[in-house]
């Protein structure tokens, strides 16, 4: 099969990511930065870099400057467009009717006209707010091998997440029966296990003549919401379509597969990268995260005691990138992004400061998220008193402090 002309890709990018405010206030969901060097779509785009698949589709909508000038500095090199390789972020525009997109499937539906110029053998549809590693060319192989119509990627979840996803009813030959779309109460369960279920990980491969053909009818139902998990499967299954679904396997066997909608949801999934054997393995040099590179000089930590014997650079559990400077403070299970600097005296612990971020000196911070380029004054004490903190900032429900970017403070 040749990947170059078989498959495209279309990266749906165009979230509001309302549940991640203030993180989002200036930026889409998928332009987030994540893990100190990212920004959350570079996970979705370099899965499809590391599987060969090179003609990329991103279509966004909300606050989409900020994503494109990253795809445009840190993913135009990766491609050959002498050689038909591509990567187009197509802005909502209105090219069908006088709505901006109404759902994933409108959103696809807005731009038929590239697959039917197109015309790919298969089209792999992909969410660009995930954290997981995958080689799509497996779920691409499962999918020829099964002649499906559309196969959909899933992952076991705790029951208790039901409400937050697309849940798939599957029998033992993987072929999907049933779809609930974020269930409130009686959630279908896995067969071999009642405390978990099977979730659409918002991953489909369709044959391209059958998503058009879905998309048209999808878009001439006056009471659908026109979206893939609501209204496109729930049909296809019930019209008796091969609706398959296909096990995650991440590389390496990382099943690490995270939706990270929420505040709670993304200050957890930056916890968990800086466990001693962390559940998700940046450090995988066969499949590589690649995002934006820039000039920043190497890390360091300064002072050994200085004058009193306290002012000690310190980093413990943490990750540190290029740039950033721990200047006589002390810093533990936190990620440091790059250009940060965490001053003498300062305390920094359980916690994301984001690029360019400055501790003043005495300050005292932990279960915080801290957004680019806030200048924190000296003596500041955040995540120690929430109730005070609510009065000045935004408090997750888990009791995550975050400061947005470029905050001023009294």
């Amino acid at each position: 099969m040749s990947l170059s002309k078989d498959i495209e890709v279309i990266i749906l990018a165009g979230g509001k990511g309302e549940r991640l405010y203030p993180l989002t206030k200036d930026r889409s969901k998928p332009a987030v930065p994540f893990g100190g060097l990212y920004r959350i779509i570079d996970f979705t785009l370099s899965n499809c870099v590391n599987t060969g698949l090179r003609r990329i589709y991103v279509l966004s909508q909300y606050k989409s400057h900020s994503l494109n000038r990253h795809i445009q500095r840190g993913w135009l090199p990766f491609f050959s467009y002498p050689l038909g390789e591509f990567i187009y972020n197509i802005p909502a525009q209105q090219r069908i009717g006088n709505s901006w997109y109404e759902g994933t499937a409108d959103a696809v539906f807005q731009n038929i006209y590239t697959l039917q110029q197109d015309m790919p053998t298969y089209t792999l549809i992909l969410s660009g707010d995930h954290i997981y590693q995958m080689n799509y060319l497996d779920m691409i192989n499962f999918h020829k091998e099964n002649n499906a119509d559309i196969t959909i990627g899933v992952v076991p979840m705790p029951v208790g997440t039901a409400s937050e996803f697309g849940i798939i009813k599957a029998n033992s030959d993987m072929i999907v029966e049933g779809f609930q779309e974020k269930p409130k109460a009686n959630p279908v369960t896995m067969p071999d296990d009642p405390s978990r279920i099977l979730v659409s990980m918002g991953i489909y491969v369709f044959n391209t003549k059958v998503l058009i053909k879905r998309l048209i009818e999808d878009a001439k139902r006056k009471t659908s919401s026109h979206d893939f998990g609501k209204d496109i499967i729930p049909k296809m299954v019930a019209s008796g379509g091969k609706v398959i679904a296909y096990p995650f396997k991440g590389v390496m066997k990382n099943e690490y597969w995270r939706d990270i909608g929420t505040l709670d949801a993304y200050y957890d999934a930056h916890m968990d990268l800086i466990s001693v054997t962390p559940q998700f393995n940046l450090y995988d040099q066969k499949w590589p995260i690649h995002t934006v590179y820039s000039p920043y000089p190497p890390a360091k930590m300064v002072f050994s005691g200085g004058e009193d014997g306290k002012r000690i650079g310190t980093l413990l559990d943490s990750i540190i990138c290029d740039g950033a400077i721990i200047s006589g403070g002390k810093v533990e299970r936190s990620i440091i992004s790059p250009n940060v600097r965490v001053n003498s005296y300062a305390e920094v612990s359980d916690s994301i400061l984001m690029e360019g971020v400055n501790i003043g000196r005495n300050c005292m911070i932990k279960n915080s998220i801290i957004d680019k380029f806030v200048s924190v004054p000296a003596n500041t004490v955040i995540g120690y008193d929430l109730e005070e903190d609510r009065k000045k900032y935004d408090v997750s429900d888990g009791g995550i402090v975050v400061i947005p970017k470029l905050a001023a403070f009294d």
